[in-house]
């Protein structure tokens, strides 16, 4: 996790930087989103961090996520003691400003009386610089703790209070201290944006810089300091995450790139024909498309088990993508749509740009003999930071807000064989429910909805006929970044709307169900 720092140190003249000491749970990346959107770049790091690893980073400012843990366990997550004395201004949230707290010589208690969700805070006379003038006294939070912050550290100003937490805000100006108990980055804390950004600004003195023209511009003059006079290929998915990082290195490098589109007959309906329309028709990108449906339909011939389907369509990716790119000898460099959470999960980091090509993801799985370097221009970046930079770089909004899409495609939305018959019924279903979902105004509010064609027949009467069918099931989730996803409460109606299509327009389909399984304990995809 050490790796994390240093995402972007081409960056640091450009950018101030806050950095975002991880204490667990999922805290630290919104935490680190929410910054971002103050428009403050920020980087997330673990609790091991060393103050002389963090003093090398440069930050402007840090932050103390929440976290699961108790302070008061054995082997719960502390901070190097030395960071308090590095002069960098902190900010410490939930457990983190627990830890504060107790670190600084205050005090956390068991008090046998927890707070959880919406809470009532008062903010104190002296409301500090964290609670400005214009914030109302008496304000809506988010809770999430047992213990209890119940005194502030010798010379430190209680801001706020609840009714069971005395010290439920502090703060030390003068040392560049603070600490709230509740959770500033959640949606359910009225304030929690202007709370952050008076840290930020007010506390960390940091320039809102960190906009989608500088990120351009920046990321821009990296890909031509890297590439220099080199070609470069890029493996496209369809995707939002290379679509986004094909358009962004070709205003990079222009004709020095060359995309390979692999079509392997298991996109969403239309989608081939758009992603070629839009990159070579509309950007005059030099692009390969590979029609290989007819390869993909063989090689899936018979298997019936998830994994066995993934492999083999990322097996014959592989193959072709290298057979399609062998014309390109001269390329020394890959493209990849690597986003910052993708970094985060697989706990590195190159602290560059460049790196000796490995498996990953985004195109397929690629092999590591295969000879490139790296060019990951989406690196720093979250997922809703790619969709805007999409939209500044002239990208269609049906790229842009393309709902994510798994790299097998449709060949795990079908439970069973993949033929093309069945890829056939699943595209026109899958169409029916987009389509209504873009009509009922839902496109932007919902993570995920797609149709799911289970490998079973039902019985049914249509026409006063029975009828041996196929039923598809409708999956729509609400998510922020698909570590959790909730099933989306869709109108009844838009359920009936879809419903009364799919049966009507899908040859060979009789019933319809909606899936209501969250994330957890199911997965947002079948298989």
């Amino acid at each position: 996790m050490n790796e994390l720092a240093g995402v972007l140190p081409e960056m640091e003249a450009e950018y101030d930087t806050v950095l975002v000491v991880d204490f667990g749970a999922q805290y630290a990346q919104l935490i680190a989103r929410r910054v971002r959107e103050a428009h403050v770049y920020s980087e997330i790091v673990p609790h091991t961090i060393t103050a002389t690893e963090l003093a090398a980073r440069k930050p402007k400012g840090v932050i103390f996520s929440g976290g699961p843990a108790s302070v008061h366990a054995e082997g719960a997550p502390s901070i190097d003691p030395a960071i308090y004395d590095t002069g960098v201004p902190v900010l410490g949230i939930c457990y983190g400003g627990q830890l504060l707290a107790r670190d600084l010589g205050g005090e956390v208690a068991k008090t046998g009386r927890g707070e959880y969700g919406r809470t009532e805070l008062k903010i104190g006379a002296d409301g500090g610089r964290l609670f400005a003038d214009s914030l109302p006294r008496d304000q809506v939070v988010w809770m999430s703790h047992f213990d209890t912050i119940t005194e502030a550290p010798d010379g430190f100003v209680v801001t706020a209070s609840t009714p069971t937490t005395p010290a439920a805000a502090f703060e030390s100006v003068d040392r560049g201290f603070y600490g709230v108990q509740f959770h500033p980055e959640v949606v359910h804390t009225a304030a929690g944006q202007a709370l952050l950004e008076r840290f930020l600004y007010e506390a960390c003195g940091c320039r809102p810089s960190w906009t989608m023209t500088s990120i351009i511009e920046t990321q821009v003059e990296l890909v031509r300091a890297q590439v220099g006079s080199a070609r470069a290929i890029c493996g496209l998915s369809g995707g939002v995450d290379s679509a986004v990082a094909a358009a962004l290195v070709h205003k990079a490098i222009g004709s020095q790139l060359t995309c390979v589109f692999v079509d392997t007959g298991l996109m969403r309906q239309g989608e081939g024909e758009q992603v070629v329309e839009t990159f070579r028709r509309n950007f005059g990108i030099d692009l390969v498309h590979v029609r290989a449906a007819d390869q993909f339909f063989e090689k899936l011939e018979g298997i019936i088990d998830p994994e066995d389907k993934r492999k083999a369509i990322g097996e014959l990716f592989i193959r072709i993508f290298e057979s399609s790119a062998g014309g390109l000898e001269d390329a020394r460099f890959l493209v990849q749509g690597t986003l910052y959470p993708d970094v985060i999960e697989s706990g590195g980091g190159h602290g560059g740009q460049a790196a000796t090509i490995k498996s990953h993801h985004n195109v397929g799985g690629l092999p590591e003999d295969m000879d490139f370097e790296l060019v990951e221009p989406l690196r720093a970046l979250f997922k809703d930071e790619v969709r805007t930079l999409g939209a500044e770089l002239g990208l269609p909004d049906e790229i842009v807000w393309r709902q994510p899409f798994p790299g097998p495609g449709l060949g795990v939305r079908i439970i069973g064989e993949v033929t093309p018959d069945k890829v056939a019924t699943l595209q026109l279903a899958d169409a029916i429910v987009r389509d209504e979902i873009r009509k009922a105004g839902l496109e932007r509010a919902i993570w995920q909805a797609f149709a799911v064609l289970p490998d079973i027949r039902s019985v049914g009467v249509m026409g006063d006929e029975r009828t041996y069918g196929h039923p598809i099931i409708i999956r729509a989730v609400t998510s922020e970044d698909a570590m959790t996803a909730d099933w989306a409460r869709l109108p009844y109606e838009l359920l009936d709307a879809m419903s009364n299509r799919i049966i009507g327009e899908v040859p060979g389909v009789n019933r319809v169900a909606y899936d209501i399984t969250s994330k957890p304990p199911g997965t947002i995809e079948w298989e």
